[in-house]
């Protein structure tokens, strides 16, 4: 049995359009899964490896516009929209809402597969943000309330004995909360310390670099 890496989701309500995109992403090696409507698809268990849709413009139950809207809260695959009924102004609604591109059918086979190929590209890229911010996030959490409280002031550059004396602490009570932060979140340095308190969106308490006598 094959080991699926990636896959694109195909979901087109016309068979014939299904089969015959399931054939060209197998001629490349891509996997594919199949379905009818944005709910059946919205609905399955599916793979939790990178990945690409191919969605349909005019879909039963729900268009494919209105469900890009609807997923656009959660994670999903980056879409690529295909249509037989396309105008500029569907397109450009897609596009801005982040689809990778808006193919009408008949559409070249090889322009399709550039934009199935940028998408699983681009998932790929979301997924590892995705896992470094998390694995930030449980690192977060084991640190103390004071550490929290520490950080902060930290990133936003101000010197120890500022630090400290916002909080009420003596500098070397600061100095080891600080280091301990470092050492819980892995931090190589304090660039790095910074990039990780941006990443979980931890507001500076002042700008970096502002100094006080």
């Amino acid at each position: 049995m094959d080991v699926i890496d990636r896959i694109v989701f195909i979901v087109d309500d016309d068979s014939g359009i299904r089969e015959a995109l399931r054939n060209l992403m197998s001629s490349v090696g891509l996997h594919t899964m199949l379905f009818d409507s944005a709910l059946k698809f919205f609905e399955a268990h599916k793979p939790d490896v990178p990945a690409c849709l191919l969605l349909d413009l005019e879909l039963p139950g729900i268009n494919g516009l209105n469900f890009q809207r609807q997923i656009a809260a959660e994670y999903h695959p980056p879409i690529v929209f295909l249509t037989g009924f396309g105008d500029i102004q569907s397109s450009v609604r897609a596009i801005k809402a982040g689809a990778i591109d808006f193919l009408t059918k008949p559409f070249c086979p090889l322009v399709l597969l550039e934009a199935v190929n940028t998408g699983i590209l681009q998932d790929e890229s979301n997924r590892l943000i995705r896992r470094e911010l998390s694995c930030l996030k449980t690192r977060h959490l084991t640190l103390t309330p004071r550490e929290q409280e520490v950080l902060p002031l930290v990133v936003s550059g101000l010197l120890n004995k500022q630090a400290a004396s916002q909080l009420g602490i003596s500098e070397v009570t600061l100095q080891v909360h600080r280091s301990k932060i470092m050492q819980k979140m892995k931090a190589d340095s304090l660039p790095d310390l910074v990039r990780m308190a941006s990443a979980l969106g931890i507001p500076l308490t002042r700008s970096r670099g502002t100094r006080d006598g």
